[in-house]
């Protein structure tokens, strides 16, 4: 019961993530804020703060979801963004500026554990 419940708690968080990060992405192209390839720095800083957002959410969704050992579950799910982020990265190398890519893979896994620590805080923990 307990693996189900840390399975549920991280898809939780990764599926919050997703949808944030779908609906952000949608709703730019729908007002024309973000051009389709999202090479300018309007577009790349919308990406950022978007990502920045959806991974707090996700950690913070993960954290509250978690029957023991909170903080562990906030770090298992920073480490799957950190591992999509870099795969992510790796297949657009070339479109984007290195150190945006490098800052897009820093930032998922971070914010993550920052939501995590943000409900511990709140716990009291």
């Amino acid at each position: 019961m307990i693996v189900l419940r840390t399975f549920l708690a991280l898809a939780a968080g990764f599926f919050t993530m997703a949808l944030m990060l779908a609906l952000a992405t949608a709703s730019a192209r729908w007002a024309g804020k973000q051009p389709i390839a999202g090479k300018s720095i309007g577009a790349m800083l919308w990406n950022l703060g978007t990502t920045l957002a959806a991974a707090l959410c996700g950690g913070y969704l993960t954290t509250t979801l978690a029957v023991d050992n909170p903080l562990i579950h906030a770090l298992a799910l920073a480490i799957i963004v950190l591992l999509l982020s870099a795969l992510g990265a790796m297949q657009s190398r070339g479109s984007y500026p290195i150190w945006f890519s490098l800052l897009m893979v820093a930032t998922g896994p971070c914010a993550v554990i920052a939501g995590g620590l943000l409900r511990l805080k709140w716990m009291g923990l």
